[in-house]
């Protein structure tokens, strides 16, 4: 039977770093192309599908130490590494997302009435493996 999920379990890592205890926010994001095949002839453009494709958004609070999201994700910018997402956190049977990621941006904002906060963007590069943990 299905359920409703609450987010505050969810699991992420970034080359192999756990960054959940400083992730607010994880936006998994997929696509495809369409390529317009439509002739002569035809009342409405007809298209067929292509290139799977996608991108991943993560932010959350700024952290300082050595684990934290600048120490982690900064040095990975312009690399390929792999991204792992567990939507309902760890334990046997939950899904898992694995993907490889190139690391395109890493952002920090400082709010006057607020803690520090990051973004950073990642661009999926190849096929997402869809599996459940063991």
């Amino acid at each position: 039977m299905a359920a409703f999920i609450h987010g505050k379990n969810t699991y992420v890592s970034l080359d192999a770093d756990d960054i959940s205890p400083y992730t607010k926010s994880t936006a998994f994001n997929r696509s495809a192309d369409s390529h317009d095949n439509t002739a002569y002839g035809k009342n409405s453009k007809t298209y067929n599908g292509g290139l799977l494709d996608g991108t991943v958004t993560i932010s959350g609070t700024y952290y300082s130490g050595a684990t934290g999201p600048a120490a982690v994700i900064e040095p990975l910018l312009g690399s390929t590494v792999v991204f792992v997402f567990r939507p309902e956190g760890i334990g046997t049977g939950k899904p898992e997302r694995t993907v490889d990621v190139v690391v395109t941006a890493y952002n920090e904002s400082s709010p006057v009435a607020d803690n520090v906060q990051w973004t950073a963007e990642l661009q999926m590069s190849d096929d997402v493996a869809t599996t459940t943990q063991a």
